[in-house]
């Protein structure tokens, strides 16, 4: 049979396709992901921690509490002694810093709902800068609506 020049004979054979059956790939594919989620191992998402057992031994001192009051007019008190400014605060807290840190006082800190945040953050951040670790807030109840 003659090939005419333009191309394959239009009456008797079917026309070649030229594009690849994609079909049987992604089946493939599927299964190699299925094989791939199953061969991983889970993941656990816990923490391993050591817990202490039994109960905790008795503190043999009770420990200091110092508390930091900060007022609505922004006026800071270490223990209802009034403190003049942060920078007296500042003070204060690196006198404590100063101390064995067995000796240091626990601070708490409670902050007057009306008082500003840049007093409470500038506290606070003084306590850190310091390097003073045993700090609280206290009476944040109150800031719950």
């Amino acid at each position: 049979m003659a090939m005419s020049p333009l191309g394959a004979d239009a009456g008797n054979e079917p026309e070649l396709m030229m594009e690849i059956n994609t079909t049987p790939l992604i089946d493939v594919m599927l299964v190699l992901l299925i094989m791939l989620i199953i061969t991983i191992p889970i993941q656990l998402h816990a923490v391993k921690l050591d817990m202490p057992v039994g109960p905790p031994p008795p503190q043999l001192v009770p420990p200091q509490v110092m508390k930091i009051d900060i007022d609505a007019n922004d006026a800071i008190f270490f223990d209802a002694e009034p403190v003049a400014n942060l920078v007296e605060a500042e003070r204060r807290l690196q006198a404590m810093a100063a101390l064995p840190p067995e000796a240091q006082p626990e601070l708490h800190l409670r902050p007057d709902r009306l008082s500003k945040y840049s007093t409470v953050a500038g506290v606070m951040a003084a306590v850190q800068r310091n390097g003073l670790t045993k700090f609280g807030i206290v009476g944040s109840e109150q800031f719950i609506e």
